[in-house]
């Protein structure tokens, strides 16, 4: 047969058909691929949710002796550091440790406040300041750098500079 006598509309309709179907399944793999991409987002936030429940531990907290210490001078005039404080730790393996070595610690923090001068420690910035010398100086008494982690904030209870 040849081209001229075959209908008009045929070939026309094939390929509208290929097209059609060519476009549910461009339109099928991209919804298929989207559900594919969600799910697997949706299960690592899951994990990470798991994640920071298993990481977030009860705290304690452990009260340190009260210390007094004379600070350095800036007037030549002798000042005193009266504080109490206690330290925030997650219950873990560090809270027996820094028991273990408080004497260590204790004198750690000692030489820390006694090398402070009035004007550092007089502002609420140098107090929170103060803070994080004395946590990172309890940190370094830990041998585990895990471990480290779990010493959370340093509260102070009493504050007084004379």
């Amino acid at each position: 047969m040849s081209e001229a006598t075959l209908p008009a509309g045929t070939g026309n309709k094939k390929k509208m058909i290929l097209f059609v179907l060519i476009g549910v399944l461009s339109v099928g793999a991209g919804i298929g691929g989207t559900w594919y991409y969600m799910k697997q987002q949706q299960e690592e936030g899951s994990e990470i949710t798991v994640e920071k429940k298993k990481k977030k531990k009860p705290t304690t907290f452990i009260k340190l002796e009260s210390f007094t210490v004379n600070l350095q001078s800036d007037d030549r005039e002798p000042h005193y550091l009266q504080v109490e404080l206690s330290l925030k730790v997650n219950e873990s393996d560090a809270v027996k440790i820094i028991e273990d070595k408080k004497p260590e610690v204790c004198n750690q923090i000692l030489l820390l406040l006694s090398s402070k001068k009035p004007s550092e420690i007089n502002t609420l910035e140098g107090k929170q300041k103060l803070s994080e010398d004395i946590i990172q100086a309890v940190r370094s008494k830990i041998d585990s750098e895990e471990l480290e982690d779990d010493i959370l904030d340093v509260l102070f209870t009493s504050f007084i500079i004379q």
